[in-house]
C-alpha cells in the first residue's frame, strides 16, 4: 500500500507539473525603468481564460499602469492590441489589479507599463500558458439545465402533436379518430427527430470536450536508472498538443531544444522522502537529444524525490519528476555549482527560524509578523551571518543570483524553484526583457552572455555583496512546507532548512 500510494504521488505531480509543481501563480520583484514592483499573476486554469493581475508598486509617483498579453516570440509580440488600464486601489493608492485574457497555450508575456512623476518604464513578465485542467458542470447547474431540457423536448414534442392533430380544425371542435393517430403518428416522429438532435449534440460536445482535453499540458516525462554511481535521466515526450491530420499546430514542443538557465541546461532537486531531510541540488550533463547524465556525490541510501526544471528555447519552462531509490552512494565530492543540505526530518516538530550550517554559521529566516496566509504574496527574507553573528566579508553570488530557494510541500504537492526576482524562469525572464530594450527581435533568441537581471551589484569587482536575500513568493495551498534556501560565501555554498505552516 506504501508503495502504491508512492507512484499515485509521483503521477499526480505529473499532471500538475508546469514550471513548478503545483503552484502556478507567478509572483516577481523587479523595475520598470524607475519604478519598483511587486507583481502577482494568477494564470486562467483553462485556455482562454481569464489571468487575474495584481501589482504592489514600492515606488512613489506613480500616477497609471497598463498591462496587455503578448505571446513570447513571432509577429503577436511586435503587434500588440491597445493594453488594459489596470484599476488603483481607492484604500492604497500603490496598489493595482486588473484581468487579462490569455487566448492560446503557449510561453506569453505581459507587459506592464508604468506611467509616473519619474517617466515611463516597462516591465515583461514571462507567463507559461497552458490549461491545467478542465472545467466541470456544477450538479445544481446541471440539474436545472436537465430539467430544462425535458421541459423544451416535451414541449416540442407535445406542440408537433397538436400542430398534426388540431391545427386544421374549426375553434370548439373535437378531434375525431383519424386526427388523433395522425397526432400520435406525428408525435412520435418529432420525439426521434429531438432524440436525434440531442444526441448528435452530445456526440458533437463530447468530441469537443475530447479534443480540448487533449490540449491540457502533459509535461515531458522523466525516467532515471542508476549505473554504479551514476545516475541516467531519460526524457520522453507524452504527445501533447499533437494536432489533428492537416491542421497546424498554435504551440509546439522540442526536445531538442533546451536553453541554458544560469548556465545549466538542467537543474535538479534530490529531495530524500519522506522526512525531507536530505537536499542536492545538482547540474546533470546532455548526452543526447532527451538524455542527461549525472555522476552523483557520495550520498546516503534512501528512496529521492527528483525535480528537474528545464527551459525551451521558446521561454516555456517545466519542471519534471520521478522518484528512485539509491544505495548509499560512494561518489564524488561536490564541485562547482553543485550543493548539499542535511536536516532533522520535518515530522520531528517545526524548526526554528535560526537554522546552524556545519561550519559553525548561521542562516536566519526574518519571519514575517503574524500568521501565514495561503496564496498571500509574501518577500520572504533569510539572512547568513558568520560564526560570531558578524555578515561574512566574502559574499558571493550563487549562479548569478544572490541565493535560490526551494518551497516544497511535505506531502509532496507542491515544489517551486525560487530566484530573488521571484518564480519565473531566468532565461524566459531574459528572453521577455530582452525584446522590452529591442521591440524588432522577436524571435526565441539565444540567452548565453546576458547579464543576470537584478544583480547588477554581483558584477561589481569591489562592491561587497549583501549577506541576506529575499525572495517574492506566495504559498499556494494551507500545509506544511519545507524550504532550502542557499546562499555563497567565499567557495561555500551553504543550504539552510527551514519549516512553515500555512492556514
Amino acid at each position: 500500500m506504501r508503495s502504491l500510494k508512492a507512484v499515485l504521488v509521483v503521477l499526480s505531480l505529473g499532471s500538475l507539473a508546469q514550471a513548478h509543481i503545483g503552484s502556478p501563480d507567478i509572483y516577481l520583484d523587479g523595475k520598470a525603468g524607475p519604478y519598483e514592483l511587486f507583481v502577482t499573476i494568477r494564470p486562467p486554469a483553462v485556455i482562454p481564460g481569464l489571468a487575474e493581475l495584481e501589482i504592489r508598486s514600492e515606488s512613489a509617483g506613480v500616477r497609471e499602469i497598463h498591462a496587455i498579453p503578448l505571446p513570447m516570440s513571432g509577429p503577436g509580440a511586435r503587434f500588440a492590441p491597445v493594453p488594459d488600464l489596470l484599476k488603483v486601489s481607492p484604500q492604497d493608492s500603490h496598489f493595482f489589479t486588473g484581468s487579462l485574457w490569455m487566448m492560446a497555450t503557449g510561453s506569453w508575456q505581459v507587459r506592464i507599463t508604468v506611467d509616473g512623476a519619474q517617466g515611463r518604464g516597462i516591465l515583461a513578465v514571462p507567463v507559461p500558458s497552458a490549461p491545467r485542467t478542465t472545467k466541470k458542470m456544477q450538479f445544481q447547474l446541471g440539474l436545472m439545465l436537465s430539467v430544462l431540457g425535458l421541459f423544451l423536448v416535451g414541449g416540442l414534442v407535445a406542440m408537433s402533436g397538436a400542430a398534426v392533430r388540431e391545427a386544421r380544425l374549426r375553434p370548439g371542435t373535437i378531434p375525431n379518430a383519424k386526427a388523433r393517430r395522425r397526432g400520435r403518428i406525428g408525435m412520435s416522429i418529432a420525439f426521434l427527430i429531438v432524440i436525434g438532435a440531442v444526441w448528435a449534440g452530445n456526440a458533437w460536445w463530447s468530441s469537443e470536450a475530447n479534443s480540448y482535453s487533449q490540449n491540457v499540458y502533459k509535461p515531458l516525462q522523466m525516467s532515471a536508472s542508476l549505473n554504479g554511481s551514476v545516475l541516467k535521466l531519460n526524457l520522453s515526450d507524452p504527445g501533447w498538443l499533437k494536432p489533428p491530420p492537416g491542421r497546424i499546430p498554435l504551440f509546439t514542443r522540442k526536445m531538442d531544444d533546451l536553453i541554458p538557465d544560469h548556465d545549466h541546461l538542467m537543474h535538479l532537486y534530490m529531495l530524500r522522502e519522506p522526512g525531507l531531510d536530505m537536499v542536492y541540488h545538482l547540474h546533470p550533463d546532455l548526452v543526447s537529444t532527451g538524455v542527461f547524465r549525472l555522476h552523483l556525490p557520495t550520498m546516503p541510501a534512501g528512496t529521492y524525490n527528483l525535480y528537474a526544471d528545464v527551459v525551451h528555447a521558446t521561454g516555456f519552462p517545466e519542471t519534471l519528476v520521478t522518484k528512485v531509490n539509491l544505495p548509499e552512494i560512494e561518489g564524488r565530492p561536490l564541485s562547482g555549482d553543485d550543493a548539499s543540505g542535511a536536516a532533522e526530518p520535518w515530522s520531528t516538530g517545526p524548526l526554528p527560524s535560526s537554522f546552524r550550517l556545519p561550519d559553525g554559521y548561521t542562516m536566519q529566516w526574518m519571519k514575517p509578523a503574524g500568521q501565514i496566509h495561503a496564496k498571500e504574496p509574501l518577500l520572504l527574507t533569510f539572512k547568513l551571518t558568520q560564526p560570531d553573528g558578524s555578515a561574512p566579508r566574502d559574499m558571493a553570488p550563487y549562479m548569478g543570483m544572490l541565493g535560490h530557494a526551494a518551497f516544497v510541500k511535505t506531502d509532496g504537492t507542491v515544489f517551486a524553484h525560487i530566484h530573488p526576482t521571484g518564480t519565473v524562469s531566468m532565461a524566459a525572464f531574459m528572453l521577455a526583457e530582452k525584446q522590452v530594450t529591442n521591440p524588432s527581435n522577436t524571435s526565441s533568441a539565444d540567452v548565453s552572455g546576458m547579464n543576470m537581471p537584478g544583480m547588477d551589484h554581483a558584477n561589481t569587482a569591489h562592491a561587497a555583496l549583501p549577506n541576506q536575500v529575499s525572495f517574492p513568493y506566495g504559498f499556494p495551498s494551507p500545509g506544511r512546507y519545507r524550504i532550502f534556501v542557499q546562499m555563497k560565501h567565499g567557495q561555500t555554498i551553504e543550504t539552510g532548512v527551514f519549516d512553515a505552516e500555512l492556514i
